[in-house]
Formats: C-alpha cells, structure tokens, sequence
C-alpha cells in the first residue's frame, strides 16, 4: 500500500491537509462505533479544510455562503476520495458526513452520527482547544473537517501531543451564549440558540403557535421576517448565525 500516493491524490485536489489513523485509536464516547458504518474498516483518513475569511465577516449571509462553499467542496473531494480508493485499490470506503442528514432520536439530540473531531485528533490534524474544537497546527481553528473510513490497511500518522491551545479565554468570552463557561463542554441548547437561531426548535415553535393563532394573525405570520428565515434554513439545511468561537481563536493567525 503506497500511503504517499494516497497523500499525494488529496493534497492535489485541494484539500489543505489529510491525517491516517487505526480505526481502534478512535475515541469518540458519544458517536456510533465505526463498525456501524463499515464492519471492515480499518483505517480512518481525515481531511482538513481551511475556513475562507468568509467567516469574520459581520454579515451573517457573507459567513455562511463561505461556509456552503466549503461544505459543498469537502463533499466533492471526499467523493472523488473515494471513488479513487476504489478504482485503484479495490477498497471498500465509506464518506462520512460532517453534517446533515444525520439520525434524529430524543436521545441523541443534536449528536452527529460520527465525530469529525476526534477522527482528525486521532490522525494526528490537531488537538481539541478550550472551545471543544480542533486546532490545526498551521490553521488553527479555522478549519472544516470531514473523513472517510476504508477496509485499506493504511500506516497511521503520529498524533499531536502537544497542547496548542493558548488557553487566552477568547473564546469563552465572546460566546454570546455563554455555552463555553464550563472547560470541556459546550452547553448544546445554548450554543444553538444563537448559532441556529432558526432551526428545529424555532420551526416547532413557528407551528405551534401557527396551530393557536386566529386565521388573520396566521395570514400575517406569513409575511413576518421569522417565517421568511426558517424557511430559507429550512431549504439549506444548517444555517449558522454566529462563528465567534472560530473567529476569536488567534492560534494560526500568525
């Protein structure tokens, strides 16, 4: 198995950085376990992609098309990934997905079917800083993360021992949902509140309050701003409102 050939193809459709790990050194307590997806895999391969400055602007509609732009190359290169593993190692490989559609259970609310952070930690892209993000050590935290897993045997890459997070606090203080005041735990409800201030929960919200208004204040609930915005999130999936975690870190801004 030529591992810099492998390397090499990546790194040559633009993905910014690729990490090799042993599927047994993926530790993600909240995620499914990998034979879940592929019952024979053994190795991850995660990619980096570097955030487009995009996301410092102060318009949300100018962060977020920067993000769909990213999000819409990450799933090109990972098919592309893919589709050569196969043709050219006879591999069995699967994408996985860094965002929706992922399984919906009361009990996994808000959880990710497979964490993108710890496969990246694993393969040695970083290590995970005070906002519970991953902190590339060329990129920082501007980064998008996705990875595929094979049954291909791939020699792994060293993991990061190093601690690069600054630990400046920046980001716990510009969390404009104070998600972050606790080390090691991002408070979900409070981070989506603000972060996705249009989703799942505002859209039962809209509704229920649709189901208890008089037909003329339900005329009007359609022409206000809100119903507007919950259904462009609605036709776009994720739509994120707040990237100041990401935009705080100073780590690779040097």
């Amino acid at each position: 198995m030529n591992k810099e050939t492998i390397r090499k193809y990546i790194l040559d459709l633009g993905v910014d950085d690729v990490g090799f790990a042993k599927v047994e050194d993926y530790h993600s307590p909240k995620s499914y376990a990998i034979e879940t997806f592929l019952p024979e895999a053994k190795t991850i391969i995660s990619l980096v992609f570097q955030e487009l400055d995009t996301c410092e602007s102060p318009s949300v509609t100018i962060a977020m098309n920067g993000r769909l732009d990213m999000n819409y190359f990450q799933r090109s290169c990972s098919y592309q990934i893919n589709r050569f593993l196969k043709r050219e190692f006879q591999a069995k490989v699967v994408d996985m997905p860094f965002s929706s559609p992922m399984e919906q259970h009361k009990d996994r609310a808000a959880l990710g079917d497979f964490s993108q952070r710890h496969a990246a930690v694993a393969a040695g892209m970083g290590t995970i800083g005070r906002h519970n993000l991953v902190i590339h050590p060329r990129f920082g935290t501007r980064i998008g993360l996705t990875a595929l897993i094979t049954d291909l045997e791939i020699e792994p890459d060293a993991k990061i021992e190093q601690d690069l997070c600054t630990h400046c606090d920046l980001c716990v203080n510009n969390c404009p949902g104070g998600a972050l005041a606790e080390a090691g735990k991002t408070e979900i409800g409070k981070c989506m509140k603000h972060s996705q201030p249009y989703g799942l929960r505002s859209n039962i919200g809209f509704w229920q309050k649709f189901a208890d208004s008089s037909p003329a204040e339900q005329k009007q609930m359609f022409i206000d701003e809100e119903y507007w915005r919950l259904q462009q999130a609605h036709s776009i999936g994720m739509q994120y409102y707040c990237f100041n975690c990401m935009k705080s870190c100073p780590v690779g801004l040097g």
